[in-house]
C-alpha cells in the first residue's frame, strides 16, 4: 500500500485509506504528515528529559501543537508546508538535545529512531516517510492505543492553538503533550500503561477546552441566545470558515466601512453568538450548512472564502481562485495569508470581494443558537422546574461532527422521532443534520440547545456537571442525560476522552466505531465504559428512554 490512514470516520471500507484519502489527501502528503508526527515524537523525547532538569523548552510549544493541528483531517493539504516543518523540526529537536546535554544529561546509547534519525533533502524525507506510519507498530492493541492517544493530542492541539492566539496558555498541557508523544515510542510501556495515558489525555483535554472557553469568553463575552440570519444581503461578501475567533475579529475590523459583508460558514457559525461581534453591522449571518457541502455552497456564494482552520475539502476549479487559507489550514495552489495571530493583513481578500457579485440566496429565515454554559445556567431554574414537573423527561447530547455518509441521515431521523418531552444538547457540526427542523420548544425552552462548535463542547460538560450539583446527585450518570454522539475527526476523539475522564458512561458513538480501535481496545472501552455503536433509530430511542 502507498499510504495508510485511519484517523477519521470515513476511513475507506471502515478499515483505512491505502492509496488516497477519502478526504482527498494524496499518498505522498499522507506519508509526509506521518513523518512530521515522527519528528514531533523525537522533539518530545528530548523535551521530557530536559524538563526534568528544569530546562525551558517553550521554544518547542507552538511548533508541536501547530504540527499536530495541521495533520488533523481536512486541515492542510499543502505538502510543501510539511516538508518545511520536518526540516525545522529536526533542527529544533537537535537544539533541545544539545541544551539537555549541556545541562549534564547523558542519554543512553540506544535511543528511539525518532530521536536520532536525520536527513537534509526532500528525497531522503520521502524514503523515510514510507517507514514511520501507523503500521510501524506491529502489535495491534499497542498500535490502537498509541493512535488513540495521538489523535486525542491532535484535538488538544487544536484547542491549545486557538487559546494561544488569544494569549492564553497552560504549561501543564504542553508538558503532557511531550510526555504522551514520547510514550508512543516507548516499547517498555504495557497496554495498561497506555490505557492510563489515554484517560490522562482526557483530563488534559478538559483543561485545554476550559482554557479555550476562558480565552473566548474573556475576550469576546459569553455567547448569548441569538437568532442568526441565514439569508443574504445585497452587498458583495466574504465567507469565513474554521474556528479561529481572532481571525474572525480581524476580518470584521478590516472590512468595516468597505461595503463588503461578512458571513460565517459551518464551523464559524458560533461567532454569531458572541457579543463583541454583534457591533459590526456588516456581519450579516451564516451562509450554508455543514463543511462537506462547501463544493456546492461556495459556488453560489460568489465571493472569496477564508479558511482559518479545518475543514477544507479539495476545492473545485470553478471557485479555487477565490479560496484563501490562514493559520493551520492550507491547500496546494491556494493563496495563504501568513502572519502572527492578531497581525494578519486580509486586504487581498477584501479587494477581491469588491469585484464579486453578492451571494446567491440559497435559503431564508433564522436559526437559534448561543446556548453555551453561561446562558443555560441563566435558565437553570426554568430547566430544573421542567425536569421536576416531568415536562422534560430526558436530555440527549448529540454533539460531534457531520460527514458525507448516507448513514448520517440516522441523526436527522433520530431528532425527528425523539419524544416531545426531550431536549437535544448539541455542539459541533453534527447539528446541521437537525438544527433547521421545526422541533418546537418545551415551555419556552427550545428543544435544540446549540452551544456552538466542537470547540464549545466544554459547555456540554459544564452543563451536565452543574445539573448534577443542582439535583444533588453523586454520579453524573444518574442524570436524565443520554449521549448519542456523531464523530468524524480528532477533535471529536478528545471530546470522547474528556467525557470518559469525567466519568460519563454508556456513550453511543456513530455512525461507525473508529477503525483505529482494535478488537482488544474496543473491548476495554465497552467493558469499562459501556461504549456502544448505533442501531435502528426507533430501537435506539426505546433503549435510551428505558421503554
Amino acid at each position: 500500500m502507498s499510504m495508510f490512514c485511519f484517523q477519521c470516520q470515513e476511513a475507506a471500507k471502515g478499515t483505512g485509506c491505502t492509496r488516497v484519502g477519502v478526504c482527498g489527501k494524496k499518498d505522498d502528503l499522507a506519508r509526509m504528515q506521518d513523518l512530521l508526527i515522527f519528528v514531533l515524537k523525537g522533539i518530545s523525547y528530548y523535551a521530557v528529559e530536559a524538563e526534568k532538569l528544569g530546562i525551558n523548552v517553550d521554544v518547542a510549544n507552538s511548533f508541536v501543537y501547530n504540527g499536530l493541528f495541521r495533520t488533523i483531517t481536512n486541515a492542510n493539504f499543502d505538502k510543501a508546508v510539511f516538508v518545511k516543518d520536518v526540516e525545522e523540526g529536526l533542527k529544533l529537536r537537535d537544539q533541545i538535545k544539545a541544551a539537555a546535554e549541556h545541562a549534564g544529561i547523558e542519554f543512553p546509547s540506544e535511543l528511539p529512531d525518532c530521536a536520532v534519525w536525520s536527513a537534509a533533502t526532500e528525497a531522503e524525507f520521502e524514503i523515510k516517510s514510507a517507514t514511520v506510519g501507523v503500521l510501524a507498530t506491529e502489535n495491534e492493541d499497542v498500535r490502537s492505543l498509541r493512535e488513540l492517544l495521538t489523535y486525542g493530542l491532535k484535538g488538544i492541539a487544536a484547542y491549545t492553538e486557538h487559546a494561544a492566539n488569544l494569549g492564553y496558555e497552560n504549561s501543564e498541557v504542553f508538558s503532557f503533550m511531550y510526555k504522551a508523544l514520547a510514550a508512543t515510542v516507548d516499547d517498555s510501556l504495557s497496554a495498561d500503561d497506555l490505557v492510563a495515558l489515554v484517560l490522562e489525555c482526557g483530563k488534559f483535554g478538559v483543561d485545554a477546552m476550559a482554557l479555550l472557553d476562558e480565552a473566548n469568553t474573556s475576550t469576546y463575552g459569553n455567547p448569548e441566545i441569538t437568532s442568526v440570519n441565514i439569508g443574504v444581503g445585497s452587498n458583495p461578501g466574504i465567507l469565513i470558515s474554521g474556528h479561529d475567533l481572532k481571525d474572525m475579529e480581524q476580518l470584521l475590523e478590516q472590512t468595516a466601512g468597505t461595503g463588503v459583508d461578512v458571513y460565517t460558514h459551518s464551523e464559524m457559525l458560533p461567532a454569531n453568538y458572541y457579543p463583541a461581534f454583534k457591533k459590526y453591522d456588516h456581519f450579516v449571518g451564516n451562509y450554508g450548512n455543514a463543511w462537506w457541502k462547501q463544493d456546492k455552497e461556495f459556488q453560489t456564494f460568489n465571493g472569496p472564502i477564508l479558511f482559518t482552520t479545518n475543514c477544507i475539502t479539495p476545492p473545485k476549479d470553478s471557485y479555487k481562485d477565490r479560496v484563501f487559507t490562514t493559520g493551520a489550514s492550507g491547500f496546494e495552489g491556494v493563496k495563504h495569508i501568513s502572519g502572527e495571530a492578531g497581525k494578519k493583513d486580509f486586504s487581498a481578500i477584501i479587494e477581491m470581494a469588491k469585484t464579486c457579485e453578492p451571494p446567491v440566496e440559497i435559503e431564508t429565515g433564522e436559526i437559534v443558537g448561543g446556548f453555551a454554559h453561561n446562558q443555560v445556567m441563566a435558565l437553570a431554574d426554568k430547566v430544573v422546574d421542567a425536569v421536576k414537573s416531568g415536562a422534560i423527561k430526558r436530555f440527549f447530547v448529540m454533539a460531534g461532527c457531520d460527514g458525507r455518509m448516507k448513514s448520517r441521515d440516522y441523526y436527522t431521523e433520530f431528532a425527528e422521532k425523539l419524544p416531545q418531552d426531550t431536549v437535544i444538547l448539541t455542539a459541533g457540526c453534527a447539528k446541521y443534520r437537525y438544527n433547521k427542523l421545526p422541533l418546537g420548544d418545551i415551555g419556552g425552552i427550545p428543544r435544540v440547545l446549540d452551544a456552538g462548535q466542537c470547540n464549545d463542547s466544554y459547555s456540554l460538560a459544564v452543563i451536565a456537571l452543574k445539573l448534577k450539583e443542582v439535583f444533588e446527585l453523586n454520579d453524573i450518570n444518574e442524570l436524565p442525560i443520554s449521549y448519542n454522539i456523531a464523530w468524524y475527526e480528532q477533535k471529536a476523539v478528545i471530546v470522547l476522552l474528556a467525557l470518559l475522564y469525567l466519568g460519563v458512561k454508556d456513550i453511543h458513538l456513530g455512525p461507525t466505531l473508529p477503525a483505529f480501535l482494535s478488537p482488544g481496545v474496543a473491548k476495554v472501552l465497552i467493558d469499562n465504559f459501556g461504549i456502544a455503536g448505533i442501531g435502528e433509530v426507533e430501537d435506539d430511542i426505546k433503549m435510551f428512554m428505558g421503554a
